[in-house]
């Protein structure tokens, strides 16, 4: 179904131009600056990057202006815990995707978003402060 992907991340996908469905498709040889690298994808699509240390699969995921979820896969548990903390997204899921508990918050970070849906998280977005301001009245 993908017919090119070229270098900058730029997909030509013949028909689906308006707005059908895709395949799952799974992504690989892009370059961390390309657009599919560094904006968020909305669809059956994964962009998979080799990396040769943990520090380096640390950088490249924090190195995007968006932050709304994240994986960390590894038979590692305390590296998957390291990892995850490390990581700049609202959810970050080890060995896992897409599971989600009601009372835990939701919400991304960067441009992803800065707010929270979910349990007590939540209030804050139906919230609207307001700051009043008078001088002694002595």
């Amino acid at each position: 179904m993908v017919m090119n992907v070229s270098k900058d991340g730029m997909m030509t996908i013949k028909g689906i131009e308006n707005g059908y469905y895709m395949a799952p498709t799974l992504i690989t040889g892009m370059k961390q600056n390309s657009r599919l690298m560094q904006e968020e994808i909305f669809g059956p699509v994964v962009c998979v990057m080799p990396f040769k240390a943990e520090e380096e699969a640390v950088q490249m995921a924090n190195d995007t202006q968006y932050g709304l979820g994240a994986c960390v896969w590894t038979m590692d548990k305390m590296k998957m815990m390291r990892v995850m903390k490390q990581i700049n997204a609202g959810t970050v899921w080890g060995n896992d995707w897409l599971n989600t508990d009601e009372c835990m918050p939701f919400g991304g970070m960067g441009c992803s978003g800065t707010s929270r849906e979910h349990g007590p998280w939540s209030l804050e977005f139906y919230t609207e402060t307001k700051a009043l301001y008078y001088p002694s009245m002595n």
